[in-house]
């Protein structure tokens, strides 16, 4: 699955792109923590069991957030009349960081609990996509699996490695790439993020 630091360099590209003329640092930040509320079910999962990708991994949560930008942009703005086009745009920017780089990215990866607490069942959307010469085009990617429920399913962390009590002196591992093409998206996302700071300094 990808690590926090993986999700971060996923949001640091939509920050860069989808920002534009309102980037700086502050943006980015928000950015980058909108992407990274989601893994904060790790913990909640020490308390929850089954908790982490379902307390903060549903689809539900970017609903709401959506739900409540939507509102705000409909006649009279708060975040228009606090922070202007700024807060506006940093706010949408936010909410498509929080569900594609923070929720999208582990649905694609394993699964993740898509309507919970409503619906308690984990799914995973992963497969490929290719081009045969004899079936044409072949997906697999959008056939959901069903991958069970808060009472069956456990993603292991180093904060918490199995269902119930740890093993006793077990070793923890907290991932920050978990292949070379997830380190090469972390170098390339933050030397891109840097140069984009580096650059919003200079004005």
């Amino acid at each position: 699955m990808p690590s926090t630091v993986v999700h971060l360099a996923v949001a640091g590209l939509i920050a860069t792109s989808l920002l534009a003329e309102h980037f700086d640092g502050r943006a980015a930040l928000v950015v980058l923590a909108a992407a990274a509320v989601p893994d904060l079910d790790t913990l909640v999962g020490l308390w929850v069991p089954g908790g982490h990708r379902a307390v903060l991994h549903t689809l539900l949560l970017p609903a709401g957030v959506g739900a409540v930008l939507f509102a705000d942009s409909v006649g009279g703005s708060w975040l228009v009349d606090r922070w202007g086009a700024y807060g506006k745009r940093v706010a949408w920017v936010a909410f498509a960081s929080l569900l594609v780089a923070g929720i999208g990215l582990d649905l694609f990866t394993n699964g993740v609990n898509v309507f919970y607490p409503i619906h308690d069942q984990f799914y995973s959307v992963s497969g490929k996509v290719s081009f045969s010469n004899e079936r044409g085009l072949v997906q697999t990617v959008f056939d959901a699996k069903a991958r069970g429920s808060t009472a069956t399913t456990h993603y292991s962390t180093g904060f918490d490695l199995a269902r119930g009590a740890d093993p006793t002196g077990a070793e923890r591992t907290f991932p920050i790439a978990r292949s070379g093409k997830q380190l090469f998206l972390g170098v390339a996302s933050f030397g891109i993020l840097g140069f984009r700071l580096w650059e919003s300094r200079k004005k």
